[in-house]
């Protein structure tokens, strides 16, 4: 008998997980309590960003974070009351600034997210609705002067080791490139092989469509618990009743935590905060995703218009969103982007599940026949796809061609 495998949480993950079984002959119920691709994949940048493999925990960063958090052109924010709470996540988060650490963690999210496009093409492989969404393109970080970027060369370097390096414009060859960089821009560094969506939730929904077709159920419902009987997965319980199943996939985002927490394993999960500012029907916007490395966030052309997305705030998962951040994206939108012109704007802010080692959880947990596939914190849509093809290999016994013991839930039983 076919294996029947519940899904928590209709992202990216999730609902890449679910196809990959589904095409694998898998039973699937996919459960959220909002639609899919409604919470953390509907707001991100929306690059398939395969170079994003090095971890904001570099070396320095114990002695630089107190600058940004009181630097206001940093995009780094606090909300100072959360910060009791936050302080022993942050601890174990900071230990992982080191050189030894970093170069791991690197080489780690390589193996994961170093082929994003093709992950995402052969995801969507005969499903043309959801094809139509990628977009293989350029991938170009901008900054100020080739100074900044030379700032940067430890992360360079990382990136250079692990196969990805830069084709550097400078110059008047920077508005040859795409005349949309003002005068503040004089320098690129330019990522081929790389890509975006051009409309992340859309996408996802897209997907989950498919997956219907595919002949899976999707219930919008909300998960109260995971009931094990003698260490075995037995039943999701649901605010409509429980599902039977024979395995269950934790996809769910910064909500695993409270779900791992009642299954007596707490994660050390936080939320970074992200943000983001649609500039729709925007014109005069960089034709490629782009890194505007003053601000650390990325411009990205999409349907609605040019999405400005990033910024990290930390405050956890109940307060409504700050002003600053927003009003961070703007002026450094406009500062870097000068001619672009827009007819309104759309705001957001969502949680961005962050490990305290910037590693996902992808994996069988203690308790049998339940996996994890949370903790992408900025890489989620990036990684989205293998990570559901990992999960449904490992569900099924399939063998795997890629070492996934970095991303285990079991390192986290010892010291993180």
């Amino acid at each position: 008998m076919n294996k029947h495998v519940v899904i928590i949480g209709a992202g990216i993950v999730g609902v890449s997980t679910a196809i990959w079984l589904r095409r694998a002959g898998a039973r699937v119920t996919l459960v959220d309590k909002a639609d899919p691709g409604q919470g953390t994949s509907y707001g991100n940048a929306g690059v398939l960003a395969s170079c994003a493999i090095v971890p904001v925990t570099e070396p320095g960063l114990i002695t630089k974070a107190p600058g940004y958090l009181l630097n206001p052109n940093s995009p780094l924010f606090m909300r100072w009351s959360y910060l009791p709470k936050l302080a022993p996540w942050l601890f174990k988060f900071m230990r992982h600034a080191n050189d030894t650490d970093t170069r791991r963690i690197t080489s780690a999210l390589t193996a994961l997210i170093g082929d994003s496009v093709d992950q995402h093409l052969s995801l969507t492989e005969d499903l043309p609705g959801a094809r139509a969404f990628v977009h293989p393109s350029d991938y170009v970080f901008a900054y100020g002067a080739r100074s900044d970027f030379d700032k940067e060369s430890y992360g360079w370097g990382l990136r250079r080791d692990n196969g990805f390096v830069p084709e550097l414009i400078e110059g008047q060859a920077v508005q040859e490139y795409d005349p949309a960089y003002g005068p503040a821009i004089k320098c690129l560094a330019l990522m081929k092989e790389h890509g975006f969506i051009s409309d992340p939730g859309n996408y996802v929904a897209a997907l989950a469509s498919a997956l219907s077709e595919m002949g899976s159920e999707i219930r919008q419902s909300e998960v109260q618990d995971v009931t094990l009987n003698a260490g075995q997965v037995q039943q999701v319980e649901t605010s409509d009743g429980p599902i039977a199943c024979d395995a269950v996939v934790l996809a769910a985002g910064i909500w695993s935590g409270p779900l791992m927490r009642k299954l007596g394993l707490p994660p050390p999960l936080e939320s970074e905060r992200g943000y983001h500012v649609v500039f729709q029907e925007a014109e005069g916007a960089p034709k490629v995703p782009t890194m505007i490395s003053a601000g650390k966030f990325v411009a990205t052309p999409m349907r609605a218009g040019m999405r400005c997305a990033g910024i990290v705030e930390f405050g956890g998962v109940e307060a409504g969103p700050s002003d600053a951040p927003f009003a961070l994206l703007r002026r450094k939108m406009k500062e870097a982007l000068p001619g672009v012109t827009w007819r309104g704007e759309e705001t957001w802010m969502g949680h961005r599940p962050t490990l305290a080692d910037s590693l996902p959880m992808i994996g069988e947990l203690s308790a049998k026949g339940v996996f994890a596939g949370f903790g992408h914190q900025h890489i989620g849509l990036t990684g989205g796809p293998k990570t559901g093809r990992i999960l449904a290999g490992i569900i099924l016994g399939q063998p795997l061609n890629t070492d996934v013991s970095a991303f285990t839930p079991q390192r986290f039983n010892g010291r993180i």
